[in-house]
């Protein structure tokens, strides 16, 4: 009597192997896919609240900056990425961490691109204007108020001396990596009257262009193509480079 069919086992390293490994980086990362060499951008995504020295509440979705530092080193140093497009949509967070990122996308060697989605609020804004070139999307916001901070303050000239420096690192960050001028962005970050109860401005879309905040309005498909476009233009420079005259 003829044994019954086996079904074909599954050879240990294929299918199953990659449907575990890409539900880690979704638990671990937020990410489907971590640098592979099957494309020559590498998308990074920032979202929820920047999360800094302080644990956040597990209920709050949230962006780790030791978990993107890794990924932007290993970025810089694979030969097959080309290029890195940085996505956000976050309400903002801390102001070390989020400046800690913002350096890092700025001192890529290789082409970058940013592109606000919904939202780069509060110290979003110096990550949104960090990369060689920046879109917004038409409906996405920022918002722009000075900073501020959680917890217990002690009410000393030092304190305050402390908070002025910090917000002066974000003014000089954000006028030296976009178009807008540095009066202009204390006014926008100063306005009273726009936020019920905060003083700030949030500006949409087009408006963040106007500024010179932002470079364009577009969505995936422009920022995909402007990246490319700086990869070749990257790759036609240096294969002329060697050549001497």
């Amino acid at each position: 009597m003829a044994s019954p069919i086996q079904p074909k086992q599954q050879e240990p390293g294929t299918e199953e192997a990659k449907k575990n490994a890409t539900l880690e980086n979704i638990q671990q990362l937020g990410q489907t896919n971590t640098l592979s060499g099957e494309s020559n951008i590498f998308c990074l995504t920032i979202i929820g609240q920047v999360e800094g020295h302080i644990v956040l509440p597990p209920q709050n979705k949230t962006t780790k900056y030791e978990h993107i530092i890794p990924q932007l080193v290993a970025a810089e140093q694979n030969s097959k990425i080309e290029g890195v497009m940085i996505i956000l949509n976050t309400v903002g967070g801390d102001v070390e961490a989020g400046l800690a990122i913002a350096e890092m996308i700025a001192t890529l060697s290789k082409p970058t691109v940013t592109l606000v989605l919904g939202g780069g609020h509060s110290i979003g804004v110096p990550i949104a204007v960090s990369a060689n070139h920046s879109i917004i999307a038409e409906t996405a916001t920022m918002t722009i108020h000075p900073i501020r901070l959680n917890g217990l303050v002690i009410g000393v000239p030092q304190t305050f001396e402390y908070l002025d420096k910090m917000q002066e690192r974000v003014v000089r960050f954000v006028t030296k990596h976009s178009n807008v001028a540095e009066e202009k962005f204390k006014e926008l970050m100063f306005k009273t009257g726009e936020l019920t109860r905060d003083i700030g401005t949030t500006v949409i879309g087009a408006d963040a262009v106007k500024y010179g905040l932002i470079d364009q309005v577009g969505g995936v498909g422009e920022a995909i193509r402007e990246l490319n476009r700086r990869i070749e233009e990257k790759k036609s420079s240096s294969s002329s480079g060697g050549i001497v005259q």
